[in-house]
């Protein structure tokens, strides 16, 4: 697999990382941490190196999951993980936190989950309001300077946010939702990060999955899978944009490829600054998304994309009004 560069300071992955958010929660029926490593080591054999977690998922078991899927290949891994989202372990959530105390503990705690001497990239997973980014990325540069962190990034922040926390200190990525249905860092954040030699991590690059076309309704999904609560996947929101999936799936079908490697492959063709973090829990979609990455659309593919999933087609915020309040802070 290719590698790209995300930020100035050095730090280099696959063009295509592995989210493991999925393998831990949110998703429906997990699998067993066994199967779980197996993927991840699958991923390694596939030249996947780059790992994305946070100290919320499960919560607080993916770190763990991720620390044992490592041993052993330390050195070859970069590994991604957040804090500033607090939860407690019933799994209800107890709200952003980026107060300087609280950045320190949250490093330590991640280090002994994960059983690793030093993280590769820490994000600031949102933006807490109450704090001024000055001093939540004074303290994750301290981090750095103790040898604890490589690089610094933040999550779904705005862009006056993303340059006076780069005055602070040097942001290596900004991690946001990006795919054929979240256009919206296009205006503003995109430019931003380029400006400022900030490399890009795009979460939820397949629209959580629905752009895979395997999702046709919400029976599909599980009964504690969150999605059944997501307002893109409501009423006539899911109506309207399955019409559009299903649009993607035959410019995919006529390259001879499915409609998840056509978006993904669309994603990394937006910049060689862009990665995407795909998830998935089965080895079969993760050879599939791999592959992806080396598809190169044509302009008369990119031109057909654009035709049938123009900038605002998408029905519904991708989350709820809370949610929402979170984003792009």
């Amino acid at each position: 697999m290719q590698r790209r560069k995300l930020g100035n300071q050095g730090l280099e992955v696959s063009a295509q990382g592995l989210g493991c958010m999925g393998l831990s929660e949110f998703y429906g029926t997990l699998t067993s941490d066994e199967a779980s490593i197996a993927l991840i080591h699958h991923a390694f054999d596939l030249g996947v190196d780059f790992l994305d977690t946070s100290d919320i998922y499960g919560p607080f078991t993916n770190e763990r999951l991720v620390g044992r899927a490592v041993q052993g290949r330390r050195e070859a891994v970069t590994v991604a993980t957040k804090f500033g989202l607090e939860r407690n372990p019933d799994g209800s959530f107890v709200g952003f936190n980026g107060r300087p105390e609280y950045v320190r503990q949250a490093c330590d705690a991640s280090l002994q989950r994960l059983g690793l001497d030093h993280i590769d990239l820490y994000y600031q997973h949102r933006v807490d309001p109450n704090v001024s980014i000055d001093e939540t990325v004074g303290a994750m540069a301290e981090l750095v300077n103790a040898g604890k962190v490589r690089f610094l990034g933040l999550s779904e922040a705005a862009p006056h946010t993303l340059r006076r926390a780069h005055d602070v200190h040097p942001i290596s990525a900004l991690q946001t939702e990006y795919s054929l249905w979240s256009r919206d860092p296009e205006d503003i954040i995109l430019p931003t990060v380029r400006e400022l030699g900030i490399g890009f991590v795009a979460y939820s690059p397949l629209g959580r999955g629905f752009l895979s076309g395997q999702i046709q309704s919400l029976e599909d999904l599980e009964p504690d899978d969150y999605r059944r609560h997501s307002p893109r996947f409501q009423g006539d929101n899911f109506a309207k944009n399955l019409e559009l999936v299903e649009q993607v799936a035959e410019i995919a079908s006529s390259r001879g490829v499915t409609p998840s490697q056509l978006a993904l492959a669309w994603v990394m063709a937006q910049g060689d600054d862009i990665v995407p973090i795909p998830g998935t829990k089965r080895r079969k979609y993760l050879e599939e998304n791999v592959a992806a990455a080396a598809l190169e659309l044509e302009p008369k593919d990119l031109k057909r994309i654009a035709a049938v999933m123009p900038t605002e087609a998408v029905s519904g915020d991708r989350y709820d009004r809370r949610g929402m309040g979170a984003v792009n802070q």
